[in-house]
């Protein structure tokens, strides 16, 4: 009986039933035939409600969806180009930069790509960069700020792992600009034979660019400032920012109306957001019930036949880590996923934070690996392209991000400077 039942499960999952539904008919299905309550899935869902830090969640990803919708993408970039633009590569950086800043607060949900991509591809091709290349680059970038603080996959893998968020909003950091480096040296490598613009660094554009900004400019040091300078929690530095992206774009520069754009952004934001706790809610019993089996315990052993030591299986957890990011979106993988390999990790040696950027900058990867990269579906439909030939453009994005996760994966002091 429970062989057709679990059939039955998977052969909906394979006609597209949606996860959260697969997710909580295995857990119910799992605990029925193990004569365990029902209400054992309940109570999980009770415990995330009674969270503290799930309102973060909504919060932050909200401030985000305010930010996309306003006119603050055009004003960062036009600070990001006084600022850089005279460099040598200086618009493809300006793209990182900007795009790791969205990125933050949007959680990698596509929007970066959507909003900022029909402004920095024009301005990618007139700076003389091909086709191929602004592609790649804007596509690979609309992840780039996930390790990023107040990137909301950091704050949904420190609820589920249990993990501080404050500590994994710093341990994030180093490893964050490692990437950025590592793209932003491919820019300048591909910007050589490209005549450089005549184009010096300004002072007056820079002080006009700022000041244009001036409400964009404060928020990451309100988010930053006020976590670290102890003088707010992880969640009331996502009311603040909400309330102050609310404010600045309402009523300071007025790029939207209260009563016209803000309903819509709204409902967007939190479309995403309860979206995102459906599969939580459904993938806790599901993980519960694997707990309760000794299912990670069951994988150890099983493990430790054939790896001998933490190098080993960190190189093995990256293999394992992107095939999940390139089947799994980000957010199914952390629920289902994180429970799993914790206590494996920790039979290893690994420490926590270090395993979440670990497993964070995998999942990174996975939105531009084929065949299923988020990302590339979203470039293919922003810039009508076959998603074909995103593949192809992709690639080498893709080696110099997995390049990035080596140097992350073995040199831990990146992760841990601060502790």
């Amino acid at each position: 009986m429970s062989v057709i039942a679990y059939s039955a499960i998977v052969f909906l999952a394979l006609l597209g039933a949606p996860i959260f539904a697969v997710m909580a008919a295995l857990a119910l299905v799992a605990f029925s035939f193990s004569g365990i309550e029902l209400s054992a899935v309940a109570v999980e869902i009770y415990r995330l409600a009674s969270a503290p830090t799930i309102l973060t969640i909504p919060l932050f990803t909200f401030a985000g969806y305010v930010l996309a919708e306003s006119k603050a993408p055009v004003r960062l970039l036009r600070l990001s180009q006084a600022l850089l633009g005279w460099m040598p590569g200086g618009v493809a950086i300006v793209c990182l930069f900007v795009c790791a800043f969205f990125t933050a607060f949007t959680g990698a949900s596509g929007v970066t790509i959507i909003a900022l991509g029909g402004l920095l591809y024009p301005i990618l091709t007139q700076e003389g960069f091909s086709e191929k290349f602004s592609l790649g680059l804007i596509t690979t970038c609309g992840s780039l700020g996930l390790l990023f603080p107040p990137s909301l996959p950091i704050i949904l893998y420190g609820i589920i792992a249990k993990v501080d968020i404050d500590q994994l909003f710093l341990a994030g950091l180093i490893p964050g600009f490692v990437l950025m480096l590592i793209l932003g040296a491919y820019a300048v490598f591909n910007a050589r034979n490209i005549p450089r613009p005549n184009r010096s660094l300004s002072w007056t554009e820079i002080r006009a660019a700022v000041w244009e900004a001036r409400y964009e400019i404060p928020l990451p040091i309100f988010v930053l400032g006020g976590i670290y300078g102890g003088f707010v929690t992880a969640t009331e530095a996502s009311a603040l920012s909400a309330f102050y992206v609310l404010i600045a774009n309402c009523f300071l520069t007025r790029d939207l109306s209260l009563t016209r754009d803000l309903p819509r952004v709204i409902v967007e934001s939190l479309t995403l957001v309860g979206a995102i706790l459906l599969i939580l809610c459904c993938a806790l019993g599901l993980t519960n019930y694997l707990v309760d089996e000794e299912i990670p315990m069951k994988i150890l052993e099983a493990m430790r036949t054939m790896i001998t030591n933490k190098y080993v299986f960190l190189l093995v957890l990256n293999i394992f880590l992107l095939i999940v990011g390139c089947l799994m979106d980000i957010f199914s993988a952390i629920i289902v996923v994180v429970p799993l390999i914790l206590p494996i990790a920790e039979q290893f040696g690994v420490n926590p934070l270090h395993l979440a950027v670990v497993f964070l900058t995998n999942l990174e990867i996975g939105y531009i690996t084929p065949p299923v990269g988020i990302n590339l579906f979203i470039s293919s439909y922003r810039f009508n392209k076959p998603v074909v030939d995103l593949y192809r453009i992709s690639l080498p994005y893709l080696f110099l991000m997995i390049f990035a996760l080596i140097i992350i994966t073995y040199i831990p002091w990146l992760t841990l400077l601060w502790f």
